[in-house]
């Protein structure tokens, strides 16, 4: 089941502050879209399937200085399409690239050690 985790935050440099908060948000497991919302866009909307809020919140506050935990809610109807709909264009996008060589194959060289006794005269 997907959730929606509103975390508002304070940032004393806008724009840099908005893309480390963009990036920590993402790089957490389960995340499936990150929004800025909010009238200075200083609240950052978290949409997925299973996201750690606490571990978010404390990931924000390391980085930044403040983040205040606003809510935690199931997701509406529409953010779960849109999350589908992302995740199906995700999938649908993989592509398989040939490989290429040059100059022919490299050759690999096996060497085989013989069986040596050992050289200490104590053993």
């Amino acid at each position: 089941m997907q959730q929606k985790v509103l975390i508002k935050l304070s940032l004393s440099d806008k724009k840099k502050g908005r893309s480390k908060a963009m990036k920590i948000a993402v790089s957490i497991s389960g995340v499936e879209s990150a929004a800025l919302k909010g009238t200075n866009k200083d609240e950052i909307e978290i949409v997925g399937d299973p996201v750690d809020a606490v571990e978010l919140t404390r990931s924000l506050r390391k980085n930044l200085g403040y983040a205040e935990l606003v809510s935690v809610a199931p997701a509406t109807g529409s953010d779960q399409k849109k999350a589908e709909e992302k995740k199906k264009e995700a999938t649908t996008a993989a592509v398989a690239w040939p490989t290429y060589t040059y100059g022919g194959v490299q050759p690999y060289y096996v060497y085989q050690v013989p069986n040596q006794e050992p050289s200490c005269s104590i053993m």
